[in-house]
């Protein structure tokens, strides 16, 4: 498990100082990147795609559990939820302090080829990187 700290900024939250609801995406797929780049020691997009993969996402489900307001830090925790033959599913888990779990999101990513757009098998390089992190 990965953990990335995220302060909530001013222009993420409506007039009352309460986070937008598109945001809570943006915190989960940069969480995510953060934490690829992380288990990839290297920018995560980038050394994908050199490597030959892209991978797009092809589900995201969110779910909402406390109101999240200006100022306040999630920490924010990404771990491997499953590997497949052409995708992996990350599980995040959003909290503010003191441990009270402000949303939880499954993103599952699908593996392309970077020449031609069309679905590969995972990677063994990748699959071997995401088991380390694996629940």
């Amino acid at each position: 498990m990965i953990t990335v700290k995220r302060k909530v900024l001013f222009g993420d939250c409506d007039p009352e100082g309460i986070v937008y609801t598109p945001r809570f995406s943006h915190f989960a797929l940069e969480a995510t990147h953060e934490a690829m780049t992380a288990l990839l020691e290297g920018p995560a997009i980038t050394t994908m795609k050199a490597r030959g993969v892209l991978t797009p996402v092809r589900a995201f489900n969110l779910e909402f559990l406390t109101p999240v307001t200006w100022d306040q830090e999630l920490q924010i925790t990404v771990a491997v939820l499953m590997t497949g033959k052409h995708s992996f599913t990350l599980q995040v888990e959003a909290y503010l302090q003191p441990r009270v779990l402000a949303f939880t999101a499954t993103i599952t990513y699908v593996t392309l080829s970077a020449t031609n757009k069309q679905k590969v098998p995972l990677p063994e390089w990748l699959k071997s990187a995401l088991s380390a992190y694996a629940e």
